[in-house]
């Protein structure tokens, strides 16, 4: 008896191998990204905002990435990095540029390495998908309520539904109908939790009323910050919406009329508090616009995170769970009033640290933490690492799977290097480029010749800029020195690009097909 419980105890201890298990059996791929869902509205990584039990039970489960980072934290760039393996400057996607389909790409090669190959939901590359066995997607951002998808042979709408639903519905199809002789490589891509945030009803009735705890930098007031945090126009003072805010539409308007009334931006609001209608103006409106916009914003998360849940189930059921990898992420991170604002783009913590959680059982232990600095690029050599084939030579990214394993290269980056192009863009965002690393951020606004450099250490919610002060020479020379050495390493050659939007592109493509 001694001997047997020895023997199982000895199984139950003994680290995970990921190798033997791809060896025996190549393990499935589920990869589920949202886009625009900030870290720091997801339970695992400790929000203070909502309970995300799905995308938590995929941490506890198997390993929680605390420090993973977009390299251009915008929607189109960071899908093409994920796809590519490669920073914008070498893929070719700066903004929302259409996407050259003939690149190599992680789902053709995992499609030539024998994985069967599917991708459902928001794809956003102004082409369409290559290297995909099946694949059905929205047009350009799409709709939340009665979307439509589209195929290589035919347009549906689903009238009646809600985006969220249709895509896991159809992710469940791909996996029921999947050939049983091959491994598969899932791409499920949500709409949500983008603009204009627009839940279901049962979600939206769930945060009605309910009061969201402010950020901590809901008044930033930008004080030693440059110029272009100030002239930024993604503020939850001034640049939300008739449509963001969801105000009750006057009668009587339609077409142009309405559309022009859908985007202006209130500067005073009349609602109803303990049953007297009340005018809010100034900071109390700023307060009101915050819980309108979070309220909305976390119902939308909360349907994902239900749905996450229905395919978790469905690989349980169907016995698929303990080799197949299930990721969550999403394409960036998301400002939820952070520094006052709504939205991306900037170089900060809330925009850039995108959410990574994955789940192996096979292959990866419970309750693994990986503090180590990841990149989106790191995304598709992972998958093909998992799936025992070789990355593309071109690919810029590394495996993160020695991570996953607790067994962090000695040589692994210490430092990224993030670039950001559209200006001005959407929001007014001006163009910089920047180094962070594990202790510090130096981000150059190049049009502007202004710099900030922080301390994140001592200054994680980065309000003191400290470029320029008493002492912080040689520590602004090695960043600057760093900050070349990774311009040089990425063969971003291109010191100052002004890229701007092409011609008849923005963030909504206009045609159904995307293109």
């Amino acid at each position: 008896m001694k001997v047997v419980i020895a023997t199982l105890l000895a199984g139950l201890l003994a680290p995970y191998d990921a190798t033997s298990a791809q060896r025996s059996e190549r393990p499935n791929i589920l990869y589920i990204m949202t886009d625009d869902h900030a870290a720091h509205a997801i339970g695992a990584y400790g929000s203070r905002v909502n309970s995300t039990p799905n995308i938590d039970r995929i941490a506890r489960d198997g390993a929680i990435f605390t420090s993973v980072f977009a390299t251009n934290s915008i929607c189109t760039p960071s899908r093409a990095a994920i796809l590519t393996g490669q920073y914008a400057h070498l893929n070719g996607v700066t903004v929302f540029n259409r996407f050259d389909s003939s690149r190599m790409t992680v789902a053709r090669l995992m499609q030539q390495g024998g994985y069967h190959t599917g991708m459902i939901g928001k794809w956003h590359l102004g082409s369409d998908p290559v290297g995909f066995d099946q694949w059905e997607i929205l047009p350009g951002q799409g709709v939340y309520m009665n979307p439509v998808f589209y195929t290589a042979e035919r347009e549906t709408t689903y009238t009646g539904r809600y985006a969220t639903d249709v895509i896991t519905d159809r992710a469940l199809d791909f996996l029921r109908t999947r050939p049983r002789g091959k491994p598969f490589f899932l791409m499920v891509h949500h709409k949500a939790p983008h603009r204009p945030w627009e839940p279901d009803e049962s979600h939206a009735s769930h945060f009605a009323g309910r009061h969201i705890p402010e950020p901590a930098t809901l008044w930033d007031d930008y004080a030693t910050r440059t110029d272009a945090l100030h002239e930024n126009e993604q503020r939850i003072t001034r640049d939300l919406t008739n449509r963001d805010l969801k105000i009750s539409r006057p009668p009587g308007l339609s077409g142009t009329a309405l559309s022009q009334w859908l985007t202006l931006r209130p500067d005073s609001v009349a609602t109803v508090i303990d049953g007297q209608t009340v005018v809010l103006r100034g900071e109390a409106l700023v307060r009101w616009k915050y819980q309108r916009f979070m309220q909305d914003y976390l119902a939308t998360v909360q349907s994902v995170d239900d749905n996450i849940g229905r395919l978790l189930a469905y690989l349980d059921s169907a016995g698929l769970s303990r080799n197949t990898m299930v990721v969550y992420t999403s394409d960036q991170g998301f400002f939820l009033g952070d520094h006052g604002m709504f939205d991306k783009r900037f170089m900060y913590e809330e925009s850039i640290r995108m959410p990574f959680v994955v789940r192996w059982p096979a292959g990866i232990a419970p309750r693994t933490r990986a503090d180590a600095m990841a990149l989106n690029i790191d995304f598709a050599p992972t998958f093909l690492d998992v799936a025992g084939l070789p990355p593309s030579s071109d690919m810029q990214g590394r495996s993160l799977l020695p991570l996953m394993r607790r067994r962090t290269p000695t040589t692994w980056r210490t430092s990224m290097y993030y670039r950001y192009y559209h200006d001005p863009g959407d929001h007014n965002t001006r163009v910089h480029y920047g180094v962070r690393t594990r202790t510090h951020k130096l981000i150059h606004f190049w049009k502007k010749d202004q710099w900030e450099l922080f301390d994140l250490v001592n200054d994680p919610y980065e309000l003191h800029n400290l470029y320029g002060q008493p002492g912080m020479a040689p520590l602004t020379a090695s960043l600057k020195a760093e900050l070349t050495r990774l311009k040089r390493e990425v063969r971003d050659d291109d010191q100052l690009a002004d890229v701007q939007l092409p011609n008849g592109v923005d963030g909504t493509v206009a045609k159904l097909r995307g293109k």
